[in-house]
């Protein structure tokens, strides 16, 4: 009997915010609000990237799978994380299900942190190879790219869920989380915890930081090449141009580095929830905002959209 308490799970329970019940009813209507902004700003984006000729350029073919993404990532996680905010006590999830939105989960990540390192690989060609520009993001490139980072999120998360879902589980095990998150899941299993903890921690790490040091490798090239330019005007306005990616990857990869690379020693189930929203909920939103207010064409081509809609008196 013990040993099919093991191997057969019917659910896992998503501790949520329950142990914070005063907090329930305020974060609910903040974390639905985002959530309402999420889905309304980076639909905008998509709008403002399909209709606005001047939009039609790599750059911002890729904001707008980034859009995609960032969709998607949001409704894999904020209507689960709604309901359970409706319950005072931990809420069922079942085998299935938690299998499910951990896999979407890590296909929209890993597929995020491919979108932006390509995104700085337009912007390094656009500046330090301007010349060989249009060969080297031609369509055919752009689209590679995007399928490229599809593929690196499902390989990624076939990995990691067959890997985790395949292990023993206690009897209704609680999950310290208000998602069905990699670590959370992990330190659940009751045996093989420590050698697969190590395996697929060491994998996200690699998934993350890879990523990152092309970035960064791509941006000390064109800072490279920005001091090498002679005018001041040129270098402030070609650094304008990267300043809004810059600033999405160092909140994407800042609180997705704290999350996973930090040590499970100095981690607390109150920060991990934190960080966790933060990354989930509120960089989803944030996205569409820093774009649309850090970047002159995107903004012009928002305010040329309402020009068309509302009439002047």
């Amino acid at each position: 009997m013990a040993k099919e308490n093991h191997t057969t799970l019917p659910e896992f329970f998503l501790l949520g915010f329950s142990d914070l019940r005063t907090l329930q009813g305020p974060l609910f209507w903040v974390v639905l609000l985002v959530y309402l902004v999420t889905l309304l700003g980076n639909s905008l984006i998509i709008l403002l990237t399909r209709t606005s000729p001047a939009l039609h350029s790599p750059m911002y073919f890729f904001l707008r799978q980034l859009s995609v993404v960032e969709i998607l990532y949001t409704t894999d996680i904020v209507p689960r994380t709604l309901a359970d905010l409706t319950s005072l006590h931990p809420r069922a999830i079942s085998f299935q299900s938690c299998a499910a939105q951990m896999y979407v989960f890590i296909v929209l990540g890993i597929s995020e942190c491919c979108l932006l390192t390509a995104m700085a690989y337009d912007r390094y060609a656009a500046i330090c190879r301007p010349l060989h520009y249009s060969t080297l993001m031609n369509q055919r490139a752009c689209m590679a790219m995007v399928g490229t980072s599809w593929l690196m999120g499902i390989i990624t998360a076939t990995t990691h869920s067959s890997l985790i879902f395949t292990l023993p589980f206690p009897s209704h095990p609680i999950i310290p989380h208000f998602l069905c998150d990699i670590l959370p899941v992990l330190r659940l299993a009751s045996a093989g915890k420590h050698s697969s903890e190590i395996s697929v921690v060491t994998a996200t790490v690699v998934f993350i930081m890879v990523p990152f040091s092309l970035i960064v490798t791509s941006y000390a090239l064109i800072l490279g090449a920005i001091l090498a330019m002679a005018s001041t005007q040129s270098r402030s306005k070609v650094f304008s141009t990267c300043s809004s990616h810059l600033l999405v990857v160092s909140l994407f990869f800042g609180t997705a580095s704290i999350t996973y690379i930090r040590p499970q020693a100095s981690s607390s189930v109150t920060t991990d929830r934190i960080l966790s929203l933060f990354y989930t909920v509120v960089t989803p939103m944030l996205n569409p905002i820093i774009y649309t207010l850090r970047n002159k064409e995107v903004s012009g081509a928002l305010r040329h959209i309402i020009k068309k809609q509302v009439p002047s008196s």
